[in-house]
């Protein structure tokens, strides 16, 4: 059974025009009650393999690093993966239910929110995603990191194995990296 998250509880970062919502943890038990159910991780193909992944989960990337900083958001930018929505139908029907997870619940809201727009119709936001929310206690070691909740957060099973067949990468872009022209 799902539980029922009652829309003011979500953030609005994380809320999807289908309205289907569980954490990771109710994730896990529907997908051990019911393995066909398909899991789509749409973090970059870096995070799925640096931070670790759910071993059922594909990969298969909302947006791809450009490795261009951003000194307002103090991170680097991304774009959105031109291939994502058909790459995701050559590998779900429109009918499939989909667990759709990233790395706290934002990304795969927007993800999913084109795939709805593309007629896919159950496809749930993985609320806490796989890192989870962020502590927010200045007295904490912790404090600004991602250690409450999520799929690592939450004990459930998680890999850095990678299966290649499990992973879509993006077309590899040929780009010469010259020492001394780091800001070019």
């Amino acid at each position: 059974m799902i539980a029922n998250h009652p829309i003011e509880t979500i953030a609005e970062a994380r809320r999807t025009s289908l309205g289907l919502y569980v954490t990771a943890k109710e994730a896990y038990d529907l997908w051990q009650a019911d393995p066909s159910l398909r899991m789509l991780d749409v973090r970059t193909p870096e995070e799925y393999v640096f931070v670790g992944h759910a071993p059922m989960a594909r990969n298969i990337p909302f947006a791809l690093q450009t490795y261009e900083w951003d000194p307002e958001k103090k991170a680097l930018h991304w774009e959105l993966n031109p291939d994502f929505v058909e790459s995701v139908k050559r590998w779900a029907s429109a009918d499939d239910t989909i667990l759709a997870s990233c790395r706290s619940g934002g990304r795969s809201a927007m993800a999913i929110n084109m795939l709805a727009a593309a007629g896919f119709k159950n496809i749930y936001n993985i609320l806490d995603g796989m890192e989870g929310s962020q502590v927010k206690d200045p007295e904490s070691v912790f404090d600004g990191m991602r250690m409450k909740n999520g799929w690592k957060n939450s004990g459930l099973p998680w890999s850095y194995e990678i299966d290649p067949g499990r992973m879509l990468l993006p077309p590899r872009q040929s780009r010469t990296f010259v020492p001394g022209n780091e800001h070019d």
